[in-house]
C-alpha cells in the first residue's frame, strides 16, 4: 500500500558482558537486520593490524614471508581505529600509509646469546604509540594465565640467531583481510517458542515421557519430580534438530509438543579477538551500519534528483 510505513523499532536486552564476550537479545526486527549486524561486526568494523614488514636481519629457521604473515595475525589494541584514517585516504602522507594519522610503527630486535632456546613473542614488539600494542591475553585470575605471560610466540631462536625488523600497522577491515577482523565469532539464533499440550501429556506413561525427554540431544526438557510432567528447562538449548518432533511422530501423538522459531527475536553471541572489547565492537558495528544506511539514503536522493531534473542534475554533480 502506497504511503504505508514499515518502520520498526528494534529492542536490545543485554544478558552478559565481559571484555571479550557478549550475549544479548535483539527483538522486534527481522532476519535481514540481524544478519546485517552480524556481517558488519565480522567484516566491516575497523581495527589495526601489521600490514608492512621490513626485515633487516633474519637468521631464524622461518623465512621472511612466514614471519611477516605471523606478525600480521597478532591482534593489536584498536580503540583508536575508528578515528584513524585509512592509508589510501590519508592526505597527510599522500596515501603512502606511513604517517601518525594512518599508521603505527613497530620495532623488533632480538638475538639469542645463550644455549637456551629463546622465545620471540608479541611482547618483544615495541610500538611508537602506547595505545596500540599487542593484545595481552594474560589473566591472573584464571588457572591458565598469569601476570608474567610471555605473549604470542612469533619464532624460537637458538644461540647466534637474530631477528631485526620494522613493521607498519594500518587501519583496515575484515572484508579486506581476516587479520583486521575484530571478531573471533559472531552468531545468532532464532529464539524458540515451545508449547506442550498438557491434556495429551496426561495420556502418556512415565516411560513414554522419559523417552521423549531423552530423544533430545540437548537438555531442553526434563520431568518434574512432583507432577511427573514434561517441562521445559532450557528452551535456548534447542538446536532445531527436530529429534523430539520425530519421536512424537513415531508415537503417533501429533501436537503433543510444538516448537516454533520467533521470526522477530534473535539471541546473539559475540566473541572478540581482544583488539576491541566485545561491547565496543557491538557499538562500532551499529555506527558503521548507520553510515552505510545513510549512504544508501543519499544515493536514493541523488537518483530522485536525476529523475526530477534530468540532465541538469547530473551536470551539477559533474556527470
Amino acid at each position: 500500500m502506497e504511503g504505508a510505513s514499515y518502520q520498526r523499532f528494534p529492542k536490545i536486552k543485554i544478558r552478559e558482558v565481559k571484555d571479550d564476550y557478549m550475549k544479548f537479545e535483539l527483538r522486534d526486527t527481522d532476519a535481514s537486520v540481524a544478519n546485517a549486524l552480524r556481517r558488519v561486526m565480522i567484516a566491516e568494523v575497523p581495527t589495526i593490524a601489521i600490514d608492512l614488514v621490513e626485515i633487516e636481519c633474519n637468521s631464524t629457521v622461518l623465512n621472511d614471508e612466514f614471519i611477516a604473515h605471523r606478525l600480521g595475525l597478532i591482534p593489536l589494541t584498536s580503540e583508536r581505529a575508528m578515528s584513524m584514517r585509512f592509508s589510501r585516504d590519508c592526505d597527510a602522507c599522500d596515501g603512502d600509509g606511513q604517517c601518525e594519522y594512518c599508521s603505527v610503527e613497530f620495532y623488533l630486535r632480538v638475538k639469542c646469546i645463550t644455549d637456551q632456546t629463546l622465545d620471540v613473542t608479541s611482547k618483544d614488539l615495541l610500538s611508537s604509540d602506547h595505545t596500540v600494542v599487542p593484545v595481552d591475553y594474560s589473566d591472573p585470575s584464571s588457572g591458565f594465565g598469569n601476570s608474567e605471560s610471555k605473549g604470542i610466540i612469533i619464532v624460537k631462536l637458538r644461540r647466534g640467531q637474530e631477528l631485526r625488523l620494522r613493521a607498519i600497522a594500518r587501519k583496515g577491515i575484515g572484508k579486506d583481510h581476516a587479520k583486521w577482523s575484530p571478531a573471533a565469532t559472531v552468531t545468532f539464533m532464532y529464539e524458540p517458542e515451545i508449547y506442550i499440550n498438557e491434556d495429551m501429556m496426561d495420556t502418556l506413561t512415565l516411560e513414554e515421557k522419559r523417552s521423549i525427554v531423552d530423544s533430545s540431544p540437548t537438555k531442553v526438557f526434563d520431568i518434574d519430580p512432583v507432577t511427573q510432567q514434561i517441562v521445559v528447562v532450557d528452551a535456548e538449548a534447542y538446536t532445531y534438530d527436530d529429534e523430539v518432533l520425530k519421536k512424537i511422530a513415531s508415537m503417533d501423538k501429533p501436537g503433543l509438543i510444538e516448537i516454533h522459531a520467533k521470526e522477530d527475536s534473535f539471541i546473539f553471541t559475540v566473541e572478540s579477538t581482544g583488539a576491541i572489547k566485545a561491547s565496543q565492537l557491538f557499538l562500532n558495528a551499529i555506527d558503521v551500519l548507520k553510515r552505510k544506511l545513510d549512504a544508501v539514503r543519499l544515493s536514493e536522493d541523488t537518483v530522485e534528483a536525476d529523475d526530477q531534473f534530468g540532465e541538469l542534475g547530473a551536470h551539477m554533480r559533474g556527470g
